[in-house]
């Protein structure tokens, strides 16, 4: 009997690419042609076998996924799956497609859906049709198996027939996703060991439930979107709204037992020139059904692949303003202006402008976080960063804001961590009219500022000074910088931080629950150093007003935020908004706060505002919020 079929090499455990792979969609008459040639068989050889297989004994899909998250047959080879092609990669450098046995068992542990990888190859068919695929059951781990993601149960090296096809709308039904299917709690505690070998309890655990659908036909209906879309084409959407909510749409992930399971990622298996992605804010929505595979990939773990995606409803979320601050407010803001350099496209710097000026109300004193030196991601030794904030300033001026003046520190080249060849740092932006800088020489990248006492009040050894620039603490991370200001006769300490990233952290949704904060060593023993130098300041004077702003990487009740509050050396206005609006940045569809402003007791209680510009959007000029806080000096 006649029988087209294919082969292909095995999966490399290499990483997939994340940026260039979403843009190179093969056109529709690409994949038209890689389709061509195609043997459609009439329906009664829908049980013939592959050479040399028995049928009887070939195993189901459901045999190969099993009860665990890892196959029983890893490792071998199997001959004559039969099943039904759902959807089809045809673009990249990880096609291939997602096989689906129209025949499923009665256990809800056993996912009935396969990714057959092809690799660079057009996997040559279509959706709905019939096959029988040989090849080796492997387990493929995204982004390598060191990162602790979950694996993928797939197929590589395959070979397969056609034995016959089905149309579109006969393709086995979409299993939906609800706030009722999917469970609350949202992964076993294995006490951070895998979970991989344990069985899968789909009616107890939101991650058990997704791999037990691994690879299966999968539906969401008139959901929220809670992860604005990226440059990846692709977002976040909530199958539960009523799971933590923001008054904006989003979900909010407000302690370490709240992950919020309702969340799930959305990409396209459709051509972008045919069926452009959605550029959606949080708060949008996807009206009708968004259907797919569900796929499992290293930046944010299941995902559904869509073969048919909702419609887009533009729900009108707005860009904030804060109100501006009275005469006798001292208004100090908090800005990660994400990579800025003069490379940087002019309509970036207009933008940061206009939020400076407009949605912050030009705010007296910003502490600046990733700005990088002037000439940008180049490796050239440059380590200076005047014309960056030239640029910046400039820019506030001409968006009818205040001549700001700055201040701030060149770092050693590459010893501070961020984008390589960039030299991020953190800057003091601020108002001449409004307040003066108490500038102090002897402040240079490698040698602490001290605190001193000064008639009586405490004053830096250095303005601006880097504090403890030599401590391991800060070992390829950015040096807090302190700067000492008058306003309206009193002092104000000012320190801008920027605290070691997230990286090395195992995710979330990966095999190891919980997951290791294994970054979080460091920021504790950052906290530790700003946490003792603000005790110094207050040690000489217990009123002393110190503003600690930046960008802290950690969450409000994470321990390196509860070091930097303890001995009540400082504390957090964010706790006085309510807990819902405790957010200025978002991840994988997870609204959370990373930026904080932080005041001493002797700021007395200031008014905080949290400015929504963008994280919450597509078109993001950076991925922060900024946040303000008023101090009033009566």
């Amino acid at each position: 009997m006649p029988f087209r079929s294919r082969s292909v090499p095995p999966r490399s455990q290499s990483v997939r690419p994340r940026s260039p792979i979403r843009r190179l969609r093969a056109a529709p008459a690409a994949v038209a042609a890689a389709c061509c040639g195609l043997l459609v068989l009439p329906s009664s050889a829908g049980a013939a076998d592959a050479p040399g297989t028995d049928s009887a004994h070939a195993p189901r899909i459901h045999d190969i996924q099993g009860r665990t998250r890892l196959s029983p047959f890893a490792g071998r080879e199997v001959t004559g799956v039969p099943g039904i092609v759902t959807g089809v990669r045809d673009f990249g450098a990880a096609r291939g497609f997602w096989l689906q046995d129209p025949h499923p068992d009665h256990d809800r542990a056993t996912s009935e859906g396969i990714y057959v990888y092809t690799g660079g190859k057009s996997p040559g068919v279509e959706a709905g049709d019939a096959l029988r695929v040989s090849g080796k059951v492997q387990e493929y781990y995204p982004g390598g198996k060191e990162a602790g993601n979950q694996s993928v149960t797939e197929l590589s090296g395959a070979t397969w027939r056609t034995t016959g096809h089905r149309s579109r709308g006969r393709l086995p039904r979409a299993v939906r996703l609800t706030a009722r299917s999917v469970p609350e709690a949202y992964a076993p505690d294995a006490d951070g060991s895998s979970i991989e070998n344990r069985p899968l309890r789909p009616g107890r655990y939101a991650l058990d439930r997704y791999e037990s659908l691994e690879g299966m036909r999968v539906s969401v209906r008139d959901v929220r979107v809670t992860g604005p879309t990226s440059r990846y084409h692709d977002l976040w959407v909530t199958t539960d709204p009523d799971q933590h909510p923001t008054p904006r749409g989003g979900t909010l992930y407000g302690s370490y037992r709240d992950r919020n399971g309702a969340r799930l990622k959305v990409s396209s298996l459709l051509p972008l020139d045919t069926h452009p992605f959605p550029e959606a804010d949080v708060g949008d929505a996807l009206r009708g059904t968004t259907e797919g595979p569900l796929d499992y990939e290293q930046y944010g773990g299941y995902t559904l692949r869509a073969t048919a995606l909702g419609e887009h409803r533009d729900n009108g979320l707005e860009r904030e303003r804060t109100r501006e601050q009275r005469r006798n407010e001292l208004a100090v803001a908090t800005y990660n202006v994400e990579n800025l350099s003069p490379a940087s496209e002019p309509a970036k710097f207009e933008r940061l402008a206009e939020g400076l000026v407009t949605n912050l109300s030009s705010p007296d004193i910003v502490t600046v976080e990733e700005v990088q030196d002037d000439s940008g991601p180049r490796d050239d030794g440059t380590v200076g960063a005047d014309r960056t904030l030239a640029k910046l300033t400039e820019a506030v001026r001409e968006a009818g804001g205040p001549s700001y003046a700055w201040r701030q520190i060149d770092p050693e080249d590459k010893a501070d961590g961020g984008q390589p060849g960039g030299n991020i740092r953190v800057a003091f932006l601020y108002n001449p009219a409004r307040v003066s800088f108490t500038d102090r020489p002897g402040g240079d990248a490698t040698t602490p500022v001290r605190v001193r006492e000064q008639d009586g009040e405490p004053a830096l050894s250095a303005s601006p000074g880097r504090i403890a620039p030599r401590d391991a603490a800060w070992e390829d991370s950015r040096k807090p910088l302190a700067g000492e200001f008058r306003f309206r006769g009193r002092t104000v300490f000012v320190i801008a931080n920027h605290f070691s990233s997230k990286g090395g952290d195992q995710p979330m949704e990966g095999r190891f629950q919980p997951p290791a904060r294994h970054s979080e060593q460091q920021r504790v023993a950052q906290a530790e150093v700003v946490n003792g130098f603000v005790r110094t300041l207050r040690d000489v004077d217990p009123k002393a007003v110190v503003v600690a702003g930046g960008d802290f990487n950690d969450f409000p009740f994470s321990p390196a935020l509860r070091t930097l509050r303890s001995g009540h050396a400082l504390t957090s206005p964010l706790d006085r908004l309510p807990r819902d609006e405790r957010y200025g940045y978002v991840y994988n569809g997870n609204s959370q706060a990373l930026d904080h402003l932080l005041t001493s007791p002797g700021a007395g209680r200031p008014e905080y505002d949290i400015v929504h510009l963008n994280a919450e959007f597509a078109d993001q000029i950076s991925d922060h919020d900024p946040a303000v806080v008023r101090i009033t000096r009566h």
